[in-house]
């Protein structure tokens, strides 16, 4: 059975600006990973995710369930894919984590690194060409990746 992939990329526009606390400092949706075209490389879902993970890879973002401060739109997306009924392995991660991941650490094996099966180069460049772009102007802590595996 195939694993899919589905989540967003999510922003906080104020936070910057207002601090984190203030109640202006919400979640927004920036884009659906559908429109980037990440496909579901089982390596790639392993090594960021911990999702299929024969491979041995110490995952950066396993399970951490679904934001509790999550954007009204991706709530929805959530939702009409049928929530966490449906989904498993909900997670995300924040710019500044990806940024500070070591990206040269193998599986178990060494014969595959992060870089080579998640980075530039392999269908998640564009999710980290749109994270990065949203992190120079919100801030690195202030963008983030919800995803989410049926």
């Amino acid at each position: 059975m195939s694993t899919d992939v589905s989540g967003m990329i999510e922003c906080r526009p104020l936070a910057r600006i207002f601090g984190e606390d203030d109640e202006d400092a919400v979640w927004h949706a920036a884009i659906d990973l559908f429109l980037l075209n990440t496909a579901n490389g089982y390596s790639a879902l392993a090594c960021l995710f911990g999702v299929r993970n024969s491979f041995g890879f110490r995952p950066l973002s396993e399970s951490r369930g679904f934001p509790t401060d999550a954007s009204e739109e991706l709530r929805e997306t959530f939702h009409a894919s049928g929530g966490a009924q449906d989904a498993y392995g909900t997670t995300w991660i924040s710019w500044a984590e990806l940024v500070a991941a070591d990206w040269d650490e193998t599986d178990r094996s060494g014969s595959r690194s992060r870089s080579t099966e998640a980075g530039a180069g392999t269908p998640w460049a564009p999710v980290w060409d749109v994270m990065r772009a949203l992190a120079g102007v919100h801030g690195a802590g202030h963008v983030r990746l919800v995803v989410w595996f049926e």
